[in-house]
């Protein structure tokens, strides 16, 4: 668009109509949002311990796929309560929230794959989700391959990806009335119009929002009183 005036008005110097070449619109799809009781639901069709604590990371931190395969032993801080993302999206470092459900799942998921008195020499630089492959951390695909069958099994009619979880970690968070601002934050976006999304997902939002009509009577009733 502004090659096409330039070339028109400064190189051609001829009229350039506004309405010359109109903007294609893009269609505005609001993101596919589960319920709690949905959510609960779809881990218990969870295969694995390993793919459920990666599923739960997802949903109980917001983090995208590839933040929750990347996740490093030492990213775990437990003393704080928060989880480092390292190079996120737009290679951004930010810190994520570490509830107490999902530190106690993080540690069975530990305790499942270094049993007391067995227990190797770890390093904090270790995968928290290792990979079949030596040195590797866990495929993307193969955990959005579970997400999909878990969400088979547990009878959801929605179309659920591993981002779906962060939808709705979002969306939820909205819900109980978090500061759109602390969940700006928390998901890692850089402009709060993407945050502000949610809130137009969320239908507990809508339905306990006042509408200017049911004011009418109550202002009217204020200003005859003055």
């Amino acid at each position: 668009m502004v090659s096409a005036k330039f070339l028109y008005g400064v190189t051609l110097e001829a009229p350039w109509p506004e309405d010359a070449l109109p903007r294609c619109r893009v269609p505005h799809k609001l993101p596919v949002v589960l319920s709690a009781t949905e959510v609960s639901e779809f881990f218990q069709h969870v295969c694995t311990i390993r793919y459920r604590a990666a599923l739960m990371t997802a949903y109980g931190a917001g983090l995208r796929v590839s933040e929750v395969v990347a996740l490093q032993i030492g990213d775990i801080d437990s003393q704080r309560m928060l989880i480092r993302v390292r190079q996120g999206k737009g290679k951004k470092d930010r810190y994520a929230m570490l509830s107490p459900r999902l530190l106690e799942v993080l540690r069975c998921w530990f305790r499942s794959q270094h049993p007391a008195g067995q227990r190797p020499k770890t390093s904090p630089e270790d995968w928290l989700f290792p990979g079949w492959r030596k040195g590797r951390h866990m495929n993307t695909e193969s955990l959005q391959t579970v997400c999909r069958e878990a969400a088979r099994a547990a009878g959801l009619s929605k179309r659920v990806t591993v981002h779906t979880l962060r939808h709705s970690f979002s969306t939820h968070l909205v819900e109980n009335g978090t500061d759109i601002r602390i969940i700006q934050v928390l998901l890692g976006h850089s402009r709060i119009e993407t945050t502000a999304r949610y809130a137009q997902v969320s239908p507990q939002v809508v339905a306990v929002t006042v509408s200017p009509l049911d004011n009418l009577d109550r202002k009217a009733r204020g200003k005859g009183k003055k």
